[in-house]
């Protein structure tokens, strides 16, 4: 696979994820992917991925994830991301806000033969408390 080839899996997986069309990551996707930041108590994998997305979406139905960036060298994609929401349904005890969420981060894939076997994801987790109302920064009004 050539570095193009993986940027355009990565790109399908985005896809298909802001479709929320789970079944179509069974094409792109490893069943046994490694996620290094997976939501602790669900199963590894893609099922545990699949999972976590649901739960996301019932707290953010409109989630939408935008690549700003993208970056291929050898097996892995680094992606810039944007991400909007809002927060529609209770979050981690939090009932909704109704408040529309701008987030930024970083992921990165690792792909073997046409599939994402590895991932990694950084995403600004302060920024999400803030504009929830969970955190107000020192001096803020």
């Amino acid at each position: 696979m050539t570095t193009e080839d993986n940027k355009q899996i990565v790109r399908r997986y985005q896809e298909a994820s802001n479709a929320n069309d789970l079944d179509a990551l069974d094409a792109f996707v490893a069943k046994d992917l490694i996620s290094h930041n997976a939501t602790p108590g669900l199963p590894p994998g893609l099922e545990g991925g699949k999972m976590a997305h649901r739960a996301t979406l019932a707290a953010f139905p409109d989630l939408h994830y935008h690549a700003e960036d993208m970056i291929a060298e050898g097996d892995k994609v680094v992606q810039r991301f944007t991400l909007h929401c809002t927060h529609k349904g209770e979050f981690m005890g939090m009932p909704p806000t109704g408040r529309e969420i701008t987030l930024t981060g970083i992921s990165i894939f690792r792909l073997k033969d046409g599939k994402i076997v590895e991932h990694w994801a950084v995403q600004d987790g302060l920024a999400l408390m803030v504009q929830l109302g969970l955190f107000k920064p020192p001096g803020a009004g």
